[in-house]
């Protein structure tokens, strides 16, 4: 009988006294504490925002990066082609000029004397 009543009362001790725990002296000690989490808490979110908006900046950028790479691919391929030796003719046709049917000759310069 005596070791029930012991058991009774260490499971009596065990228990927490919640409305002692809770009380307006415990709340207003730890103030300090609960505005850390609550500033901690700000910054998570605002870490998440940051990190979606970073992410959507990412995409768009690839995208732009993109169009780009294809821009330059398709200017490349038609500066090509023009510069080849029969698409040059054809443009330099209507301004009267031809291609060479001969080679080209060497001026010698002669010095004159007085």
């Amino acid at each position: 009988m005596q070791e029930e009543y012991n058991i009774e009362e260490k499971q009596v001790e065990q228990k927490i006294d919640w409305k002692a725990f809770l009380s307006y002296k415990w709340v207003v000690k730890n103030i300090p504490f609960f505005l850390f989490l609550s500033a901690l808490a700000v910054l998570y979110i605002y870490n998440g925002h940051y990190a979606d908006k970073l992410s959507r900046k990412i995409g768009v950028t690839e995208n732009h990066i993109k169009d780009l790479e294809y821009e330059y691919k398709t200017i490349k391929s038609e500066v090509i082609f023009r510069s080849k030796a029969s698409e040059l003719s054809k443009a330099v046709e209507p301004l009267g000029l031809k291609e060479l049917v001969q080679p080209p000759f060497v001026l010698n310069a002669t010095p004159v004397k007085k």
